[in-house]
Order: C-alpha cells, then sequence, then structure tokens
C-alpha cells in the first residue's frame, strides 16, 4: 500500500559533544556527522526500510544539498516524482549530541517554507492512490491544512506528527486526521499542560481526545509508548537498548508504525513493531543513517521476549 509523505527534508549537520559551550566559549568537537534528515524525510526513509512504498512531496533548495538529498531519497526507495528544487537555501539541522546520546536541535526551514498547496494539486493523481498521508509541522501550516482536507475528501488516513510544536496549530482544523502522534514535550506545549509523568501525560491526552481528536499515540522515549482513543487507554514498555543518539528516534517509530498499519490496520502491532525499529535506531550515531533494515528488525523481536501492552478503559 502507497504512503504519501508532504512534509519537510534537512540536511543534519551533526555535532557529537561533551558538553555544550558556555556563551563565548569556544570548545572541540570529538565529532561530526553530515546526514540526511529532517522529519518528513526521516519518516518517509523510515517506511520504506519496512517495505512500505512511499512517495515524498517536498521541495529542495538550489545550494550543494538537493541533489545530495534526492540521491539519498532514491537510495533508499522513496520516490522523488514531487521532489522539486526551488530557488534558495535547502533545509538545515545543526545536531548536538551530548555523551549521553540526549540531542538538541536547530533547524533552518529553507525550502521547505515554499512547499505549498499547488504542490498538493499537482501531486493529485498519484496522492489518491495512497493508504495513509504522513505530514508534520516543518513546513507552513496552510499547507498542513490543506493536506488534512485533501485526505478527507478523498477518503485517505491522516497521521500528523505536530512538531515541531507550536501554540499556532488549530487542534480543531487538525481533528479530520485519524492519527495525532506527538511526543511528551510537543504534547505539554499544545494543550499548555504539564507531561513529565506517564499520569499527566494521560491528563493531557485526555484533553485532546475530548476536543475531536480521534487517536492519540504519545511516544515517551525510553518509557515507551502510549495510544489513547475512545475512552480506552493503552501503554506499551520500550525496549532496553544502550542508547548512542536518540536523533530520528520518534520519526523512525511513526514511519514504521505507517509502514505497518497501512499493511495489516493492527495499531497495537504496528506500534509493537514501531517500538523495536526506534530502539534499534538509537543504537548508532545519526538519524536516517541508523535506520535498521527490516531483517534486522525482525531478528532483533525475534530474539526479545514481547513488549505488553497495559490496557485500561
Amino acid at each position: 500500500m502507497r504512503i504519501a509523505v508532504i512534509g519537510s527534508n534537512m540536511v543534519d549537520l551533526t555535532a557529537y559533544i561533551d558538553r555544550m559551550p558556555a556563551p563565548g566559549e569556544t570548545l572541540e568537537a570529538p565529532d561530526f556527522a553530515l546526514g540526511c534528515g529532517g522529519k518528513g524525510a526521516n519518516q518517509a526513509v523510515a517506511a520504506a526500510k519496512y517495505d512500505a512504498d512511499v512517495w515524498m512531496v517536498t521541495k529542495v533548495g538550489s545550494d550543494i544539498f538537493a541533489d545530495n538529498t534526492i540521491a539519498n531519497f532514491n537510495a533508499c526507495g522513496v520516490n522523488t516524482t514531487y521532489v522539486r528544487k526551488t530557488e534558495g537555501s535547502s533545509g538545515v539541522a545543526p545536531i548536538f549530541v551530548d555523551r549521553s546520546g540526549q540531542n538538541s536541535i536547530l533547524i533552518i526551514k529553507g525550502a521547505n517554507n515554499r512547499l505549498l498547496p499547488r504542490d498538493i494539486d499537482e501531486a493529485e493523481a498519484d496522492l489518491k492512490k495512497c493508504g495513509m498521508i504522513l505530514l508534520q509541522l516543518e513546513v507552513p501550516l496552510e499547507t498542513v491544512y490543506y493536506a488534512i482536507d485533501f485526505g478527507q475528501k478523498h477518503g485517505i488516513p491522516v497521521l500528523l506528527n505536530p512538531a515541531p510544536a507550536t501554540k499556532d496549530l488549530s487542534i480543531e482544523k487538525v481533528c479530520a486526521c485519524d492519527f495525532f502522534v506527538p511526543n511528551e514535550t510537543e504534547l505539554a506545549i499544545l494543550t499548555g499542560m504539564p507531561a513529565e509523568t506517564v499520569e499527566e501525560i494521560e491528563r493531557a491526552a485526555e484533553t485532546l481526545l475530548a476536543r475531536g481528536l480521534k487517536n492519540v499515540i504519545v511516544t515517551m522515549g525510553g518509557r515507551g509508548s502510549l495510544w489513547m482513543t475512545g475512552g480506552e487507554t493503552y501503554r506499551l514498555e520500550a525496549y532496553k537498548v544502550a542508547a548512542v543518539d536518540t536523533s530520528g528516534a520518534g520519526d523512525a517509530f511513526i514511519g514504521c508504525f505507517a509502514g505497518c498499519y497501512v499493511r495489516h490496520g493492527d495499531v497495537r502491532a504496528a506500534m509493537q513493531t514501531a517500538s523495536a525499529f526506534a530502539a534499534l535506531s538509537v543504537t548508532a550515531k545519526g538519524t536516517q543513517m541508523s535506520y535498521p533494515a527490516k531483517d534486522a528488525v525482525e531478528t532483533f523481536i525475534a530474539s526479545h521476549a514481547p513488549l505488553s501492552f497495559d490496557t485500561r478503559s
């Protein structure tokens, strides 16, 4: 089943650091990596790694990064028919990863800011054949809303990852989405509620359901993931692994989840597989370059005890 990712791409400039420098201080970073990233592109690659037929709708710039980004999509099995060039800079993301594997990220949207509703119209004939549309917030909100309406018009399930979170997002306008997938930090920003403990996360997610969203899945890093829908709550623990770099782990989960869900329609089974995919991704450096092959995920799952859901009504 085909998946359309309408969203961003970035060039990741990753510095591996012992600590963040103080204002005015210069530090030597032990290592650096140049890679392809961006939430939309990451999710597209993750879904393609799990054998989904993925079509990317995005914009790259007119700089030295553009051709490399397109080549990377092709190498990863992502269809680039609607990856279009525009004048100016490509999207760029400086990333800082500390010794514990935690990351801090800046984004310069560049060409992503020029992905507009008319780009969706140009791809309409192929987008109508998709089994799911994936969206994020690294492109203009008008494009996100237009894509949601497009999905609703053509009966295509839509998954929105509201990242990076912004209070400008209209929850009412995104209620047509079938899946709303923030992490706990994004959940706190969008609801204005604390989301540090699992109990707080549940209360915050409940307010989104009360406002009309159908399915809220919260990714919680090492604490696993939480799915809330129709008065029911399902909490899935995370696989325990030694994290090297957590960059792109949420995107890994979402892309793999979508690739699995369009195949069998089972949310819990898709979450299980996505949890394994994301766990393996944090054991290597980088974002897309850390994403495992499908065979590696299946081997990992077979060698670990199955995760169990804590289910409550």
